[in-house]
């Protein structure tokens, strides 16, 4: 077991479907409420509690990457089309893999913007399907205009994530089981479905 405290386990319900993040305190917590009913891809840690006093014995959990609870009472909303997960930039540069829509270049996160497609006085939205990741000299090329007015090419049409692609997209270090595992729950059309599905293949052959 090589997992750190830091690293994040996926939390699922009983049928399989990602719920969230939680860090080794929360995952503790669920298995203590008896709220664990199995666990899937790699052992993490093992982590030992303080000694029983009947026993003598010193409590041992061993945590997985990911584990399945009881219990998941927002399920039907979360499944919706019309669901929308919230939007941030931290999210919305690691859908768009942070690549400029405009120019193709990769960027670091702090050389990235969010450009409205539509711009906003223009009568755009500041919606997912809006807006797109720019690298600060294109947007400020682009300005007030959309891509066409502005001559600009917009490599990619931008979407809104699923609940699954969203859990991914707010995950930190997400190890390849877990990878694996929201990868089979993004829709078959997904645009970073098909990303990481050859980033996945790439990382293999190397």
């Amino acid at each position: 077991m090589a997992g750190t405290l830091d690293q994040q386990i996926l939390r699922t319900d009983v049928a399989g479907m990602p719920l969230e993040w939680v860090d080794y305190r929360d995952a503790v917590r669920l298995y203590h409420t008896d709220q664990v009913a199995y666990e899937c891809g790699r052992p993490l840690m093992r982590l030992r509690g303080g000694i029983c006093a009947r026993s003598g014995q010193r409590s041992v959990i061993e945590l997985n990457s990911i584990i399945a609870t009881q219990g998941s009472p927002q399920i039907s909303v979360l499944r919706s089309e019309n669901y929308a997960p919230p939007l941030n930039n931290f999210a919305l540069f690691k859908r768009d893999g942070t690549l400029c829509l405009y120019c193709g270049m990769q960027f670091l996160t702090s050389e990235l913007s969010r450009d409205h497609v539509t711009p906003i006085s223009q009568g755009g939205k500041d919606v997912w399907t809006n807006v797109v990741t720019a690298c600060r000299r294109c947007n400020h090329h682009k300005a007030g205009r959309t891509p066409e007015q502005a001559g600009m090419e917009l490599l990619a049409v931008p979407f809104t994530p699923t609940y699954a692609e969203y859990i991914y997209l707010k995950g930190r270090r997400v190890l390849a089981d877990q990878m694996e595992y929201l990868l089979a729950h993004f829709p078959r059309t997904s645009p970073m479905r098909a990303r990481l599905t050859r980033a996945a293949g790439q990382a293999g052959a190397a």
